[in-house]
Protein backbone atom coordinates (compact mmCIF):
# COMPACT_ATOMS: atom_id res chain seq x y z
CA UNK A 1 0.00 0.00 0.00
CA UNK A 2 1.72 3.22 -1.08
CA UNK A 3 -1.04 5.70 -1.83
CA UNK A 4 -0.35 9.07 -0.20
CA UNK A 5 -2.70 10.07 2.65
CA UNK A 6 -1.13 13.31 3.87
CA UNK A 7 1.22 15.71 2.16
CA UNK A 8 2.57 18.81 3.88
CA UNK A 9 4.01 21.25 1.37
CA UNK A 10 6.10 24.26 2.42
CA UNK A 11 4.17 24.92 5.63
CA UNK A 12 5.46 27.91 7.65
CA UNK A 13 4.42 29.35 11.01
CA UNK A 14 5.64 32.33 13.02
CA UNK A 15 5.01 33.27 16.64
CA UNK A 16 5.99 36.92 16.94
CA UNK A 17 9.56 37.15 15.73
CA UNK A 18 10.21 33.41 16.07
CA UNK A 19 9.88 31.19 13.01
CA UNK A 20 8.62 27.90 14.42
CA UNK A 21 8.25 26.23 11.01
CA UNK A 22 10.14 27.21 7.88
CA UNK A 23 8.61 25.70 4.71
CA UNK A 24 8.55 22.15 6.11
CA UNK A 25 7.58 19.12 4.07
CA UNK A 26 6.16 15.75 5.10
CA UNK A 27 4.61 12.84 3.19
CA UNK A 28 2.66 10.02 4.91
CA UNK A 29 1.30 7.03 2.99
CA UNK A 30 -1.84 5.08 3.80
CA UNK A 31 -1.22 2.25 6.26
CA UNK A 32 2.23 3.59 7.17
CA UNK A 33 3.94 4.12 10.52
CA UNK A 34 5.79 7.38 10.08
CA UNK A 35 8.04 8.77 12.82
CA UNK A 36 8.50 12.52 13.17
CA UNK A 37 11.63 13.15 15.20
CA UNK A 38 13.70 16.07 16.34
CA UNK A 39 15.02 17.80 19.43
CA UNK A 40 12.75 19.79 21.73
CA UNK A 41 11.73 23.08 20.14
CA UNK A 42 12.34 21.90 16.57
CA UNK A 43 8.71 22.43 15.50
CA UNK A 44 7.17 18.96 15.90
CA UNK A 45 4.35 20.11 18.19
CA UNK A 46 3.58 23.13 16.03
CA UNK A 47 3.12 20.92 12.96
CA UNK A 48 0.86 18.53 14.90
CA UNK A 49 -1.38 21.45 15.87
CA UNK A 50 -1.52 22.66 12.26
CA UNK A 51 -2.50 19.21 10.98
CA UNK A 52 -5.19 18.89 13.67
CA UNK A 53 -6.57 22.40 13.00
CA UNK A 54 -5.47 24.03 16.25
CA UNK A 55 -3.11 26.44 14.48
CA UNK A 56 -3.49 28.17 11.14
CA UNK A 57 -0.27 28.16 9.10
CA UNK A 58 1.15 31.37 7.63
CA UNK A 59 1.74 29.72 4.29
CA UNK A 60 1.96 26.42 2.46
CA UNK A 61 -0.48 23.64 1.55
CA UNK A 62 -2.05 20.63 3.26
CA UNK A 63 -3.14 17.81 0.95
CA UNK A 64 -5.22 15.16 2.72
CA UNK A 65 -6.63 12.14 0.89
CA UNK A 66 -6.16 13.90 -2.45
CA UNK A 67 -7.81 17.23 -1.51
CA UNK A 68 -5.91 20.48 -1.01
CA UNK A 69 -6.40 22.86 1.95
CA UNK A 70 -4.68 26.09 2.94
CA UNK A 71 -5.54 25.21 6.54
CA UNK A 72 -7.86 22.96 8.53
CA UNK A 73 -10.34 23.71 11.31
CA UNK A 74 -10.48 21.39 14.34
CA UNK A 75 -13.91 19.88 13.52
CA UNK A 76 -12.92 19.59 9.88
CA UNK A 77 -9.79 17.62 10.80
CA UNK A 78 -11.85 15.25 12.96
CA UNK A 79 -14.37 14.72 10.15
CA UNK A 80 -11.51 13.95 7.75
CA UNK A 81 -10.35 11.21 10.12
CA UNK A 82 -7.45 12.92 11.90
CA UNK A 83 -7.06 12.16 15.61
CA UNK A 84 -4.33 13.34 17.99
CA UNK A 85 -3.29 11.61 21.19
CA UNK A 86 -1.24 14.14 23.10
CA UNK A 87 1.43 13.37 25.68
CA UNK A 88 -1.04 13.90 28.54
CA UNK A 89 -3.64 11.70 26.74
CA UNK A 90 -6.40 14.28 27.47
CA UNK A 91 -8.42 11.75 29.44
CA UNK A 92 -10.82 12.65 32.26
CA UNK A 93 -9.45 11.02 35.44
CA UNK A 94 -12.77 11.36 37.33
CA UNK A 95 -14.77 9.55 34.64
CA UNK A 96 -14.96 5.82 33.97
CA UNK A 97 -13.27 3.94 31.17
CA UNK A 98 -16.58 3.66 29.28
CA UNK A 99 -17.34 7.38 29.68
CA UNK A 100 -13.90 8.42 28.50
CA UNK A 101 -14.13 6.31 25.39
CA UNK A 102 -17.73 6.87 24.34
CA UNK A 103 -18.97 10.24 25.66
CA UNK A 104 -17.20 12.40 23.06
CA UNK A 105 -18.54 10.08 20.39
CA UNK A 106 -22.07 10.58 21.74
CA UNK A 107 -21.61 14.36 21.57
CA UNK A 108 -20.04 14.11 18.11
CA UNK A 109 -23.18 12.35 16.90
CA UNK A 110 -25.28 15.14 18.48
CA UNK A 111 -27.22 12.84 20.79
CA UNK A 112 -29.26 14.82 23.32
CA UNK A 113 -29.89 11.97 25.75
CA UNK A 114 -27.30 9.52 27.05
CA UNK A 115 -28.08 5.85 26.58
CA UNK A 116 -25.76 4.28 29.16
CA UNK A 117 -26.24 0.80 27.77
CA UNK A 118 -25.12 2.12 24.38
CA UNK A 119 -22.14 3.93 25.95
CA UNK A 120 -20.89 0.69 27.51
CA UNK A 121 -21.49 -1.22 24.29
CA UNK A 122 -19.56 1.37 22.26
CA UNK A 123 -16.64 1.39 24.72
CA UNK A 124 -16.47 -2.40 24.90
CA UNK A 125 -16.50 -2.65 21.12
CA UNK A 126 -13.71 -0.07 20.76
CA UNK A 127 -11.50 -1.83 23.31
CA UNK A 128 -12.24 -5.21 21.75
CA UNK A 129 -11.27 -3.85 18.35
CA UNK A 130 -7.67 -3.30 19.56
CA UNK A 131 -7.63 -6.47 21.65
CA UNK A 132 -7.68 -4.78 25.05
CA UNK A 133 -9.79 -5.72 28.07
CA UNK A 134 -10.25 -3.02 30.73
CA UNK A 135 -12.93 -2.69 33.45
CA UNK A 136 -15.52 -0.33 31.93
CA UNK A 137 -16.65 1.08 35.30
CA UNK A 138 -13.17 1.78 36.67
CA UNK A 139 -12.22 5.44 37.15
CA UNK A 140 -9.48 6.29 34.65
CA UNK A 141 -7.49 8.20 37.29
CA UNK A 142 -6.79 4.87 39.02
CA UNK A 143 -5.29 3.26 35.92
CA UNK A 144 -1.67 3.14 34.71
CA UNK A 145 -0.28 5.54 32.12
CA UNK A 146 -0.16 2.67 29.61
CA UNK A 147 -3.87 1.90 30.07
CA UNK A 148 -4.70 5.61 29.63
CA UNK A 149 -2.81 5.52 26.32
CA UNK A 150 -4.85 2.53 25.17
CA UNK A 151 -8.10 4.24 26.21
CA UNK A 152 -7.12 7.27 24.11
CA UNK A 153 -6.42 4.99 21.13
CA UNK A 154 -9.73 3.14 21.58
CA UNK A 155 -11.52 6.51 21.65
CA UNK A 156 -9.78 7.68 18.48
CA UNK A 157 -10.81 4.71 16.34
CA UNK A 158 -14.52 5.46 16.92
CA UNK A 159 -14.22 8.32 14.42
CA UNK A 160 -13.19 6.09 11.50
CA UNK A 161 -9.69 7.49 11.85
CA UNK A 162 -7.44 7.53 8.83
CA UNK A 163 -4.52 9.21 10.60
CA UNK A 164 -3.71 8.89 14.31
CA UNK A 165 -1.00 11.20 15.63
CA UNK A 166 0.74 10.06 18.81
CA UNK A 167 2.82 12.68 20.61
CA UNK A 168 5.62 11.08 22.69
CA UNK A 169 3.37 8.11 23.57
CA UNK A 170 6.06 6.09 25.36
CA UNK A 171 7.62 8.78 27.57
CA UNK A 172 6.28 7.25 30.81
CA UNK A 173 5.90 3.57 29.82
CA UNK A 174 7.87 0.49 30.87
CA UNK A 175 9.34 -1.78 28.18
CA UNK A 176 6.51 -4.29 28.63
CA UNK A 177 3.93 -1.53 28.18
CA UNK A 178 5.75 -0.21 25.10
CA UNK A 179 5.56 -3.70 23.55
CA UNK A 180 1.81 -3.76 24.19
CA UNK A 181 1.37 -0.33 22.61
CA UNK A 182 3.46 -1.27 19.57
CA UNK A 183 1.32 -4.38 19.04
CA UNK A 184 -1.80 -2.18 18.89
CA UNK A 185 -0.08 0.25 16.50
CA UNK A 186 0.87 -2.58 14.14
CA UNK A 187 -2.72 -3.83 14.21
CA UNK A 188 -3.98 -0.38 13.21
CA UNK A 189 -1.42 -0.28 10.41
CA UNK A 190 -2.65 -3.66 9.11
CA UNK A 191 -6.16 -2.16 8.98
CA UNK A 192 -4.91 0.67 6.74
CA UNK A 193 -4.71 3.38 9.45
CA UNK A 194 -1.69 5.69 9.16
CA UNK A 195 0.25 6.50 12.32
CA UNK A 196 2.33 9.64 12.81
CA UNK A 197 4.53 8.68 15.78
CA UNK A 198 6.28 11.67 17.32
CA UNK A 199 9.36 10.82 19.36
CA UNK A 200 13.01 11.62 20.02
CA UNK A 201 13.93 8.07 21.09
CA UNK A 202 16.12 6.50 18.41
CA UNK A 203 15.58 2.90 19.50
CA UNK A 204 11.81 3.31 19.12
CA UNK A 205 12.15 4.88 15.68
CA UNK A 206 14.25 2.00 14.37
CA UNK A 207 11.94 -0.54 15.98
CA UNK A 208 8.57 0.68 14.73
CA UNK A 209 8.97 3.13 11.83
CA UNK A 210 8.48 2.45 8.14
CA UNK A 211 9.52 5.99 7.26
CA UNK A 212 10.84 8.91 9.29
CA UNK A 213 11.18 12.66 8.93
CA UNK A 214 13.69 14.71 10.91
CA UNK A 215 13.02 18.31 11.96
CA UNK A 216 15.76 20.65 13.14
CA UNK A 217 15.32 24.32 14.06
CA UNK A 218 11.94 24.52 12.32
CA UNK A 219 13.12 22.94 9.08
CA UNK A 220 12.54 19.47 7.61
CA UNK A 221 16.04 18.04 7.20
CA UNK A 222 15.44 14.62 5.70
CA UNK A 223 12.72 12.02 5.01
CA UNK A 224 13.80 8.45 4.38
CA UNK A 225 13.23 4.74 4.95
CA UNK A 226 14.11 3.80 8.54
CA UNK A 227 16.02 0.73 7.30
CA UNK A 228 18.40 2.81 5.19
CA UNK A 229 20.11 4.84 7.93
CA UNK A 230 22.54 4.22 10.78
CA UNK A 231 22.30 5.46 14.37
CA UNK A 232 25.19 7.89 13.84
CA UNK A 233 23.60 9.38 10.71
CA UNK A 234 20.31 9.75 12.51
CA UNK A 235 21.90 11.59 15.43
CA UNK A 236 23.71 13.91 13.02
CA UNK A 237 20.47 14.76 11.17
CA UNK A 238 18.75 15.56 14.49
CA UNK A 239 21.50 17.58 16.14
CA UNK A 240 23.72 18.84 13.33
CA UNK A 241 26.76 17.45 15.17
CA UNK A 242 28.56 14.14 15.62
CA UNK A 243 28.06 12.74 19.11
CA UNK A 244 30.34 9.93 20.19
CA UNK A 245 30.14 8.31 23.60
CA UNK A 246 32.22 5.46 24.98
CA UNK A 247 31.44 3.53 28.19
CA UNK A 248 32.50 5.44 31.31
CA UNK A 249 35.37 3.82 33.21
CA UNK A 250 36.02 5.26 36.68
CA UNK A 251 39.66 5.70 37.62
CA UNK A 252 39.35 4.64 41.25
CA UNK A 253 42.14 3.11 43.36
CA UNK A 254 41.82 0.54 46.13
CA UNK A 255 42.38 3.28 48.71
CA UNK A 256 39.80 5.64 47.18
CA UNK A 257 37.45 6.67 49.95
CA UNK A 258 33.81 5.64 50.09
CA UNK A 259 31.63 8.76 50.05
CA UNK A 260 28.30 6.95 50.41
CA UNK A 261 27.77 3.56 52.03
CA UNK A 262 24.44 1.86 52.69
CA UNK A 263 24.04 -1.24 54.90
CA UNK A 264 20.85 -3.32 55.20
CA UNK A 265 18.54 -0.43 54.39
CA UNK A 266 14.82 -1.26 54.57
CA UNK A 267 11.60 0.62 53.86
CA UNK A 268 8.22 -1.03 54.34
CA UNK A 269 6.46 -1.59 50.98
CA UNK A 270 9.51 -0.12 49.25
CA UNK A 271 12.70 -2.18 49.47
CA UNK A 272 14.56 -4.62 51.74
CA UNK A 273 18.15 -5.23 52.82
CA UNK A 274 19.80 -2.78 50.39
CA UNK A 275 23.59 -2.57 50.72
CA UNK A 276 26.14 -0.85 48.46
CA UNK A 277 28.83 1.81 48.49
CA UNK A 278 30.02 4.48 46.08
CA UNK A 279 33.56 5.81 45.95
CA UNK A 280 34.66 9.27 44.93
CA UNK A 281 34.95 9.44 41.15
CA UNK A 282 32.37 6.72 40.49
CA UNK A 283 28.99 6.77 38.78
CA UNK A 284 27.01 3.87 40.23
CA UNK A 285 23.91 2.85 38.30
CA UNK A 286 20.75 1.31 39.75
CA UNK A 287 18.23 0.03 37.25
CA UNK A 288 15.00 -1.93 37.40
CA UNK A 289 11.41 -1.97 36.25
CA UNK A 290 8.78 0.53 37.35
CA UNK A 291 7.71 -0.41 40.87
CA UNK A 292 10.98 -2.18 41.66
CA UNK A 293 11.69 0.16 44.58
CA UNK A 294 14.29 2.31 42.81
CA UNK A 295 12.48 5.64 43.38
CA UNK A 296 11.65 4.79 47.00
CA UNK A 297 15.36 4.13 47.55
CA UNK A 298 16.34 7.49 46.05
CA UNK A 299 13.82 9.35 48.20
CA UNK A 300 14.93 7.53 51.34
CA UNK A 301 18.56 8.49 50.75
CA UNK A 302 17.42 12.12 50.41
CA UNK A 303 15.32 11.99 53.58
CA UNK A 304 11.90 12.18 51.93
CA UNK A 305 11.09 8.77 53.42
CA UNK A 306 12.42 7.52 56.77
CA UNK A 307 14.09 4.11 56.59
CA UNK A 308 12.68 1.41 58.89
CA UNK A 309 16.07 -0.25 59.34
CA UNK A 310 19.66 -0.11 58.15
CA UNK A 311 22.53 2.37 58.18
CA UNK A 312 23.74 5.19 55.94
CA UNK A 313 27.35 6.41 56.04
CA UNK A 314 28.71 9.64 54.51
CA UNK A 315 32.51 9.92 54.36
CA UNK A 316 32.77 6.89 56.64
CA UNK A 317 30.58 8.39 59.36
CA UNK A 318 27.13 6.99 60.18
CA UNK A 319 24.41 9.61 59.66
CA UNK A 320 20.65 9.96 60.06
CA UNK A 321 18.81 11.35 57.04
CA UNK A 322 15.27 12.04 58.24
CA UNK A 323 14.47 15.02 56.04
CA UNK A 324 15.67 16.75 52.84
CA UNK A 325 17.05 19.58 55.01
CA UNK A 326 19.24 17.07 56.86
CA UNK A 327 20.31 15.60 53.50
CA UNK A 328 21.36 19.04 52.26
CA UNK A 329 23.41 19.65 55.43
CA UNK A 330 25.15 16.31 54.77
CA UNK A 331 25.91 17.47 51.20
CA UNK A 332 23.45 15.06 49.54
CA UNK A 333 21.58 16.42 46.50
CA UNK A 334 18.67 14.80 44.62
CA UNK A 335 17.55 15.40 41.04
CA UNK A 336 13.96 14.01 41.00
CA UNK A 337 12.26 11.86 38.40
CA UNK A 338 9.61 14.39 37.34
CA UNK A 339 11.03 17.88 36.86
CA UNK A 340 7.61 19.48 36.31
CA UNK A 341 5.98 18.33 39.55
CA UNK A 342 9.03 17.75 41.78
CA UNK A 343 11.93 19.73 40.38
CA UNK A 344 10.72 23.17 39.30
CA UNK A 345 8.57 26.08 40.41
CA UNK A 346 6.70 26.56 37.14
CA UNK A 347 5.42 30.06 38.00
CA UNK A 348 8.90 31.39 38.79
CA UNK A 349 11.83 32.65 36.72
CA UNK A 350 14.80 30.63 35.54
CA UNK A 351 17.04 32.51 38.00
CA UNK A 352 14.85 31.82 41.04
CA UNK A 353 14.56 28.16 40.15
CA UNK A 354 18.35 27.99 39.90
CA UNK A 355 19.13 29.46 43.34
CA UNK A 356 16.26 28.16 45.49
CA UNK A 357 18.05 25.05 46.85
CA UNK A 358 20.93 27.24 48.05
CA UNK A 359 18.83 30.17 49.28
CA UNK A 360 20.07 29.99 52.88
CA UNK A 361 23.69 30.31 51.74
CA UNK A 362 22.75 33.43 49.76
CA UNK A 363 21.41 35.25 52.82
CA UNK A 364 23.46 38.12 54.20
CA UNK A 365 23.85 38.73 57.95
CA UNK A 366 20.74 40.90 57.73
CA UNK A 367 18.89 37.74 56.44
CA UNK A 368 18.22 39.54 53.15
CA UNK A 369 18.87 37.34 50.10
CA UNK A 370 21.87 38.43 48.03
CA UNK A 371 20.16 38.22 44.64
CA UNK A 372 23.13 39.88 42.94
CA UNK A 373 25.32 36.93 43.93
CA UNK A 374 22.50 34.54 43.03
CA UNK A 375 22.27 36.08 39.56
CA UNK A 376 26.02 35.76 39.13
CA UNK A 377 25.97 32.09 40.24
CA UNK A 378 23.04 31.34 37.91
CA UNK A 379 24.86 32.93 35.00
CA UNK A 380 27.85 30.70 35.66
CA UNK A 381 25.68 27.56 35.65
CA UNK A 382 24.06 28.65 32.39
CA UNK A 383 27.53 28.89 30.85
CA UNK A 384 28.84 25.69 32.45
CA UNK A 385 25.82 23.53 31.54
CA UNK A 386 25.20 25.11 28.13
CA UNK A 387 21.64 26.18 28.96
CA UNK A 388 19.97 27.89 26.01
CA UNK A 389 17.81 30.82 27.09
CA UNK A 390 16.94 34.42 26.30
CA UNK A 391 17.21 35.96 29.77
CA UNK A 392 17.54 34.60 33.32
CA UNK A 393 14.51 36.71 34.28
CA UNK A 394 12.31 34.75 31.84
CA UNK A 395 9.84 32.17 33.18
CA UNK A 396 11.12 28.62 33.51
CA UNK A 397 8.35 27.44 31.15
CA UNK A 398 9.99 29.35 28.26
CA UNK A 399 12.73 26.70 28.18
CA UNK A 400 12.71 23.37 26.34
CA UNK A 401 12.55 20.16 28.36
CA UNK A 402 16.29 19.57 28.05
CA UNK A 403 17.16 23.06 29.23
CA UNK A 404 14.69 22.78 32.13
CA UNK A 405 16.44 19.58 33.18
CA UNK A 406 19.80 21.36 33.09
CA UNK A 407 18.33 24.05 35.38
CA UNK A 408 17.26 21.35 37.88
CA UNK A 409 20.76 19.85 37.73
CA UNK A 410 22.39 23.28 38.16
CA UNK A 411 20.09 24.06 41.10
CA UNK A 412 21.36 21.06 43.05
CA UNK A 413 24.99 21.40 41.98
CA UNK A 414 24.82 24.93 43.40
CA UNK A 415 24.67 23.27 46.85
CA UNK A 416 28.16 21.75 46.24
CA UNK A 417 27.14 18.16 47.06
CA UNK A 418 29.44 15.26 47.91
CA UNK A 419 26.76 12.76 46.86
CA UNK A 420 24.57 13.45 43.82
CA UNK A 421 21.49 11.23 43.36
CA UNK A 422 19.92 11.32 39.91
CA UNK A 423 16.53 9.68 39.35
CA UNK A 424 15.82 9.39 35.62
CA UNK A 425 18.22 12.26 34.79
CA UNK A 426 17.27 12.53 31.10
CA UNK A 427 13.58 11.53 31.00
CA UNK A 428 11.85 13.52 28.24
CA UNK A 429 15.16 15.06 27.12
CA UNK A 430 16.24 15.10 23.47
CA UNK A 431 19.44 13.52 22.14
CA UNK A 432 21.63 16.63 22.11
CA UNK A 433 20.71 17.72 25.65
CA UNK A 434 21.03 14.12 26.87
CA UNK A 435 24.57 13.93 25.50
CA UNK A 436 25.45 17.28 27.13
CA UNK A 437 24.11 16.15 30.53
CA UNK A 438 25.94 12.81 30.36
CA UNK A 439 29.17 14.52 29.34
CA UNK A 440 28.89 16.97 32.24
CA UNK A 441 28.21 14.20 34.79
CA UNK A 442 31.26 12.27 33.58
CA UNK A 443 33.33 15.40 34.03
CA UNK A 444 32.03 15.79 37.59
CA UNK A 445 32.97 12.19 38.41
CA UNK A 446 36.43 12.55 36.90
CA UNK A 447 37.23 15.39 39.33
CA UNK A 448 37.25 12.59 41.93
CA UNK A 449 35.53 14.55 44.71
CA UNK A 450 31.93 13.44 44.22
CA UNK A 451 29.98 10.18 44.25
CA UNK A 452 27.15 9.96 41.71
CA UNK A 453 24.20 7.56 41.98
CA UNK A 454 22.29 7.31 38.69
CA UNK A 455 18.89 5.60 38.86
CA UNK A 456 17.41 4.95 35.42
CA UNK A 457 15.53 2.45 33.28
CA UNK A 458 17.22 3.76 30.13
CA UNK A 459 19.44 0.79 29.23
CA UNK A 460 21.89 2.73 27.07
CA UNK A 461 22.14 5.56 29.61
CA UNK A 462 23.12 3.13 32.37
CA UNK A 463 25.58 1.13 30.23
CA UNK A 464 27.38 4.18 28.84
CA UNK A 465 27.61 6.24 32.04
CA UNK A 466 27.80 3.90 35.04
CA UNK A 467 31.03 2.01 35.75
CA UNK A 468 29.13 -0.33 38.11
CA UNK A 469 25.47 -1.35 37.79
CA UNK A 470 23.11 -2.78 40.42
CA UNK A 471 19.90 -4.54 39.40
CA UNK A 472 16.90 -3.91 41.67
CA UNK A 473 13.88 -6.17 41.48
CA UNK A 474 10.87 -6.26 43.83
CA UNK A 475 12.76 -4.14 46.34
CA UNK A 476 15.92 -6.31 46.38
CA UNK A 477 19.35 -5.91 44.80
CA UNK A 478 19.68 -9.04 42.64
CA UNK A 479 23.08 -8.49 41.05
CA UNK A 480 26.09 -6.20 40.60
CA UNK A 481 28.03 -5.87 37.35
CA UNK A 482 30.69 -3.75 35.71
CA UNK A 483 29.42 -1.97 32.61
CA UNK A 484 32.11 -3.72 30.57
CA UNK A 485 30.53 -7.10 31.45
CA UNK A 486 27.14 -6.29 29.94
CA UNK A 487 25.48 -5.77 26.59
CA UNK A 488 22.15 -3.97 26.26
CA UNK A 489 20.45 -7.32 25.56
CA UNK A 490 21.96 -8.97 28.65
CA UNK A 491 21.09 -6.02 30.88
CA UNK A 492 17.51 -5.99 29.59
CA UNK A 493 17.22 -9.72 30.29
CA UNK A 494 18.58 -9.26 33.83
CA UNK A 495 16.06 -6.50 34.55
CA UNK A 496 13.01 -8.35 33.25
CA UNK A 497 13.99 -11.89 34.35
CA UNK A 498 12.64 -14.00 37.21
CA UNK A 499 11.81 -12.60 40.64
CA UNK A 500 14.21 -12.66 43.59
CA UNK A 501 12.96 -13.58 47.05
CA UNK A 502 14.66 -12.36 50.19
CA UNK A 503 13.47 -10.97 53.50
CA UNK A 504 14.83 -8.14 55.56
Amino acid sequence: MNEILLQIKDISKRFGGVKALDEVRLVIKKGEIHCLVGENGCGKSTLIKIISGFYKPDGGEIIFDGKSYSHLEINQAIQLGIQVIYQDMSVFPNLTVAENIAMNYELYNKKKLVNWKEVRKTAKSALGHIGIDLPLDEQVGKLSVADKQLIAIARSILYNSKLIIMDEPTSALTRKEVDKLFKVIHQLKDEGVSILFVSHKLDEVFEIADQFTVFRNGKSIVQADAKEITDDQFVYFMTGRKLEQKPFLAETRDDTKSLLKVEGLCLKNGFENISFEIHAGEILGITGLLGSGRTELAKTLFGMYKADAGKIYIDGKEVKVNSPMEALKLKIAYVPEDRLTEGLFLTQTIEKNMVIANIDKLRKKSRVVDYKRGYSDSKEWVRSLGIKLHELKDGITTLSGGNQQKVVLGKWLETAPKVLILNGPTVGVDIGAKYDIHDYLRGLAEKNDMAILMISDDINEVLMNCNRILIIKSGHITGEYKNTELSSEKLQALISGGEHEEAC
